[in-house]
């Protein structure tokens, strides 16, 4: 068994479940813990089944849960160093750390979990390729361009969570943002738009690439239509390539590979 849910995606909160034969973990805790709790019901899984929670980065979007979370169940917690420093300002009772070096894999049971730097504005970002046996599941979200250290860790995944957050003249439109942050969210540490998604995704296909979720899609800046127009433009009509938006407000279609 190796199933993949996503509990949330977007600006607003991110949280991803993933159920192996030999562990349950959760991909980020951007959601409140009630949030979580609700949406690991609908999947049928409890708090107490979470072997561990694997954090990306920092931000109140990724991590928005691990407060409350924390002072209810023992979840061990699973980040690079830089990370965890400035969580346990946040997170100050909890114990179990598990700390790794970006760039490092390690296990969670029977878990293969791969990490790898990502160019974000974070303290030390990552992305994840999660493994059981012969299949494999990656995260590319919260990141400014494919470095080669991404376009290697995610060559021949079976599945992928990526981002589209903005459609590049819906984003130039927006009057809520100001200028210096448009240049951010468009820098090489912000985040990745509709073509820049489509441009990765066209060097990762692969005959064995059954499921592209597109991911942290803008609620200002962009449209479900623009982000699976820029996918659909770069994938040959006979492929079974399977892909969808995942959305902030209810969980995905359960991936299972």
């Amino acid at each position: 068994m190796f199933e993949v849910t996503i509990l949330a995606s977007g600006s607003s909160g991110n949280a991803t479940l993933v159920r192996s034969e030999g562990a349950t973990v959760l991909v980020d805790a951007g959601l409140s813990a009630k949030k979580l709790r609700e949406r690991l019901a609908l999947c049928g899984v409890t708090p107490e089944e979470i072997s561990g929670i694997l954090i990306t980065h920092e931000h109140g979007d990724h991590v928005k849960g691990l407060d409350q979370w924390c002072k209810h169940y023992s979840t061990p917690l699973y980040c690079n160093r830089h990370t965890a420093t400035v969580l346990r300002d946040k997170i100050k009772e909890h114990r179990l750390w598990k700390i790794f070096e970006t760039g490092s894999s390690f296990l969670i049971g029977s878990l293969d979990v791969r990490s790898f730097s990502i160019p974000h504005d974070a303290v030390d970002p990552v992305g994840f390729v999660l493994r059981e046996k012969k299949y494999s599941f990656g995260f590319a979200t919260d990141l400014g361009y494919a470095s080669s250290l991404v376009l290697d860790a995610l060559h021949n995944v079976d599945g992928l969570l990526l981002e589209a957050n903005y459609d590049e003249e819906l984003l130039q439109q927006d009057t809520k943002r100001p200028w210096a942050v448009k240049q951010r969210i468009a820098s090489r540490h912000g985040h990745l738009s509709n073509h820049a998604a489509a441009a990765l995704l066209k060097y990762l296909l692969h005959q064995e690439l059954r499921y592209v979720a597109l991911g942290h899609l803008s609620a200002d800046c962009n449209r479900e239509e623009l982000a699976l127009a820029a996918i659909h433009s770069i994938i040959d009509d006979s492929s079974s390539l399977q892909r969808w938006c995942a959305r902030p407000d209810t969980i995905s279609q359960t991936i299972r590979l």
